[in-house]
Order: structure tokens, then sequence, then C-alpha cells
């Protein structure tokens, strides 16, 4: 496929797979900690709980930035805040090689979270700008997709520098592979393929307040957030906590096993990415019997795993991991709904409502596994037993419970507001889940 030419001189395919580069560096940045947990908590002497606030400050700190970037995006445009996103979480995992105490390693993840936070929509953003609108479905669900490469380089060749040059040198590492990739987009990227500058003027407080309002007040908007609420969040921690020490210390799996088992995970989300994006175009109807067939399964495989009598077998760890990989890319069916629930102006706000979801499930379910885990440990013990495991993860079926009821709830409400909708002004096509 031939790439278009830009008044710029620059190609587009060339912009787009520079600014990809940036959120592939920020999924890594994102997902180092999910692989050096059990090594965290010696480093830093601390229990379950206080390792649990490491990830708590990272996600707390995405989910709250999601309005605010979205507001700076339109008054800055996508490259200064890839740099800045970029900068702040090379500034974070410089602090974190070199933290000795627990305050200055939690303020490097906040650093790395508000970074993450600059990121993805920024590379959306280049998407709108520099391509046509028939190829941005496609190279929207590419972005997610091979963003997740990231979580590749964060798995094994991590787990290997670390063991093997030790914590500082592993560390800035990362730093210096996020400060090379902030270079090459400093060079190559630019909000638009014409001259002018694409920056708007950011909408005043008021503006902003009742697009927040009315995307709030659709139910399309909450059956979107509680899609992302109930799909997201065992994947998410499974990946960015959680899962490692729960195969090393509960399951008693080397930590090159378990690195390859979170590389596993992430190379099914690739596959399980395009899929579920088809099988939304193709049956938009079902897009909520997709969600809770997902959470469904997610639920199911644990129960088996939970349950099983000692420690799960290799094939069963594989199903897990495997399982886990469909939550991610069915996350996305929520910003789907955003879409087609809300108009264009306001796409956005909705975005950024729907996206709190499922980082507030996981914030949720990181913290209330460290406490389990406290609880369920006798002092003295070096490591979470694999029965005080099963106790903490079983904190997940009230989060699914919740979010399915809460999915059932918001698609009746959307489906009568759009028919109430269509009984007034006649619409192209229904949009109902």
């Amino acid at each position: 496929m031939s790439a278009p030419t830009t008044t710029r001189g620059r190609s587009p395919w060339l912009v787009w797979a520079v600014a990809l580069s940036a959120y592939v560096a920020a999924v890594f940045h994102r997902s180092s900690l999910g692989v050096t947990g059990v090594d965290a908590a010696d480093r830093f002497g601390i229990n379950a709980s206080a390792l649990a606030t490491f990830s708590v400050a990272q996600l707390a700190v995405y989910a709250a930035m999601q309005v605010p970037v979205g507001v700076l995006l339109d008054r800055y445009g996508s490259r200064r805040l890839l740099l800045a996103g970029g900068a702040l979480m090379v500034a974070g995992q410089l602090c974190f090689a070199l933290a000795g105490d627990v305050p200055l390693a939690v303020a490097a993840r906040v650093l790395v979270g508000l970074g993450d936070a600059m990121t993805f929509i920024s590379v959306l953003r280049i998407v709108a700008f520099w391509f046509p609108g028939r190829r941005n479905p496609l190279l929207v669900q590419l972005t997610g997709t091979f963003g997740q490469l990231g979580a590749v380089l964060g798995a094994v060749p991590l787990v290997a520098l670390l063991h093997r040059a030790g914590w500082t040198p592993a560390f800035l590492t990362a730093a210096a592979l996020g400060a090379t990739v902030l270079l090459v987009v400093l060079v190559v990227v630019r909000d638009t393929p014409h001259r002018e500058h694409a920056a708007a003027v950011a909408p005043d407080l008021a503006t902003v307040r009742r697009q927040l309002a009315a995307a709030w007040g659709h139910p399309g908007t909450r059956l979107g957030l509680w899609t992302h609420f109930v799909t997201q969040f065992s994947g998410t921690v499974f990946a960015l906590l959680w899962g490692y020490p729960f195969l090393v210390q509960g399951q008693g799996l080397a930590p090159t096993a378990a690195a390859s088992l979170l590389t596993l995970m992430t190379l099914g989300s690739l596959v399980a990415g395009p899929v579920i994006a088809h099988l939304c175009a193709r049956h938009p109807f079902h897009r909520s019997a997709l969600v809770l067939a997902v959470t469904g399964a997610t639920a199911a495989v644990w129960t088996v795993v939970l349950a099983w009598p000692g420690r799960a077998p290799a094939w069963l760890l594989v199903a897990l991991v495997l399982v886990l990989a469909v939550n991610g890319p069915g996350s996305v069916i929520g910003f789907d709904y955003a879409r087609t629930f809300n108009p264009t102006h306001r796409i956005g706000s909705a975005t950024g409502i729907v996206n709190v979801g499922g980082f507030v499930a996981s914030i949720t379910v990181v913290l209330a596994v460290g406490v389990l885990l406290d609880l369920a440990t006798p002092a003295g013990r070096p490591a979470p037993s694999l029965d005080a495991f099963r106790a903490a993860f079983a904190v997940q079926y009230l989060l699914w419970a919740l979010g399915a009821v809460q999915v059932l709830r918001y698609r009746r409400a959307a489906r009568r507001r759009v028919a109430a909708e269509r009984s007034t002004v006649p619409v192209p096509a229904p949009v109902n889940g």
C-alpha cells in the first residue's frame, strides 16, 4: 500500500510508526512493575499491601488524568503531549532505578502513570489528522494491538536483565530505552501534515462541564463505562502486579517461566484484538452479549484455577493467561459504545468517562488483593501461600457480579433511550448494544 504524500514531505506511515513506538514504550513502562513485584518487595522490605500502593498510585493517576489530558490535547496537540508524557515516564523510571525508600518509589510510579495517561489518545489524534477517515478504524485497532508489544519487552527481557545485572541497571536501561524513543518522536512526529498548527483553543470550563454532563447523562456512555469496568480489571491486575507473584510464589514457577506466561498473554491479546473488532463490526446488536461472554469465560477459568487441588497444571495456567488475554480487547467495546451513543463533539468526554471504569476496578482489586494477602499470610512467613492467593483473588467475583448487573441494567436503559429518540427524530441506524 503506497503512503500518501504530505506538504511536510513526511510519510504518514512513518509518523504513525514513530508515534506508535511511543505507545509501545508507554506500555513497557506501565507493565515493568508487573514482573518485578517480587524483587520490589525484597528491595524495599515491604509487604503485599505496601507493594499494591505502587500500582494503585500509577493507575489512579492514569484514571484521574483522562479528562484533563483530553483538554490539553485539544490545546497543545499530540507532539507536545507525546514529548511531555515520554519525559515524565523516563523520569519515573530513573527515580525507580535509584529509589531506596517507598515514598520515592511511589512517586516514580506516579510519574509513569502521568506520562502514560498522555500517550495513547495522543497517538489516536495523530491517526485522525494524518490519515483519511476510512482508514481510522483499522489504524486505531492496530495502534491498541501493536502497543501491547511493550508488555513483551517488559516481561522476559526485563526479568533476564534484572536477574543478571540487578535492579538499578535494569531500570536505567528502561529509562534509556524511553529516552531513545523520545528523541525519535522529537525529530519525526508532527501534529498535522499541513503547515498550520492543528491545535485549537481549549474549550472553557463551562463548556467542558456541559459536555461531561451530557455524556454522563446518556445511558449508553454508562453502558460503556461498566463494560470497561467488568472486562478489563482481571487481566490488568494480573499483568501489572499480582500475576507474576501468583505464578512464582503461589504456583511455584521459575521466574522465566512466569514471565513467559505473561508474554503469552500479551501475544494472545495481539490475536484477540482484531477478532473482537471484527465481531463488533459484524454483530453490533450483540456487543453486550460478547461483553458478558468474555466476563463469564474469565470467571469460569479462574474458578477452575482457584479450586484446583494443589498447584495448577501447566495447561490450565496457559488457558488462564489466554482467557485473560481477551480482557483488554473486550474492554475496548466500551469505547465503541462511547462512539455510537454520543455525537462527535462529545466523544472525547464520553471516552474519558468510559476509560475510568476499568482502572477504578483495577485499583480496587490491586489494593484488595494486597490487603487480603497480608491478612492470610502468617507473620514471619517470607511469601504468601497458594491458599492466601486463592482467598485474595476470590475478591474478583464481587466486581464481576456488580459489573454484569450494571451492564444488563444500562443495556436496557440505552435501548429505551434510543427507542424514544427514534420515535421523535429519525436516525439512520440503531446503535443499541
